[in-house]
């Protein structure tokens, strides 16, 4: 007698299972960043007091200035970005003459935690008029702005470290040239220095910081007085002076 035939039916139920292997779903994981990823800044320019006519000329120098050096930027005047969460996709943090009050407590404890944990940061003219009900933004900045003279000065600028200028060049800036609350020698590495015998209105002597960097807090601390006119963002020793900040605050070299 011929044995029963299986029916298809059962064959095709077979098949099925045994090709069926059961899965285990976990959490998503992040991609890991390529190590060729382009460094990213957030440039910051809220204004709460003065503002600047330069800040869009400031935009186009450090957009410029970031696309040869392989830098994303993005640029807002939304203080909500200084959130721990969205901090983390940034490298540095550019604040380009940001006035007066423009973080909440809870928008100062996100960049104060960005810093800690290794971020860098950028000042840029007014960003020196910024925040005066917090002190570790006075420090992390170097010092606060007193005031100024009137009208645009003109002064030789000094530089003290070698990188903007080459040798025996000389610079003469026709800027706003900021007199602060106190000389930060003591705490930061001069880059550059203006001149007081060149023009009226200087309050801070024969040692007259314009230009300055620090380690701070976990994180890095570059700042520039210069760059109260459009001009001076036309201006190449000038551009060349924000790039070395840029290269200073993304960790890409010690030199400011």
């Amino acid at each position: 007698m011929n044995a029963p035939r299986t029916p298809i039916l059962f064959i095709a139920l077979a098949l099925l299972a045994a090709a069926w292997r059961p899965t285990t779903a976990g959490p998503a994981v992040a991609p890991v960043p390529r190590a060729d990823a382009p460094a990213r800044i957030l440039v910051f320019t809220r204004t709460s007091g003065w503002r600047h006519d330069s800040i869009p000329a400031a935009l186009a120098a450090l957009k410029a200035l970031s696309a040869e050096a392989d830098i994303d930027v993005h640029a807002t005047e939304d203080p909500t970005f200084f959130e721990q969460r969205r901090l983390t996709g940034y490298d540095a943090v550019v604040f380009a003459s940001t006035t007066r009050d423009v973080l909440d407590d809870a928008q100062q404890h996100a960049l104060q935690s960005f810093i800690r944990d290794g971020g860098g940061f950028m000042g840029i003219h007014a960003a020196a008029d910024t925040e005066y009900d917090w002190p570790w933004y006075g420090e992390l900045v170097g010092a606060w702005f007193e005031g100024h003279p009137e009208g645009l000065q003109r002064s030789p600028v000094r530089f003290e470290q070698p990188g903007v200028l080459a040798d025996g060049e000389a610079w003469t800036v026709t800027d706003e040239l900021y007199n602060y609350r106190r000389n930060p020698r003591t705490d930061v590495t001069v880059i550059a220095t203006v001149d007081e015998s060149a023009y009226a209105g200087g309050t801070m002597g024969d040692d007259h910081p314009i230009a300055w960097c620090r380690a701070f807090d976990g994180g890095r601390s570059w700042y520039t007085g210069l760059g109260h006119t459009p001009e001076m963002y036309a201006d190449r020793l000038f551009r060349r002076h924000l790039a070395r900040g840029l290269d200073y605050v993304l960790r890409r070299t010690d030199a400011c």
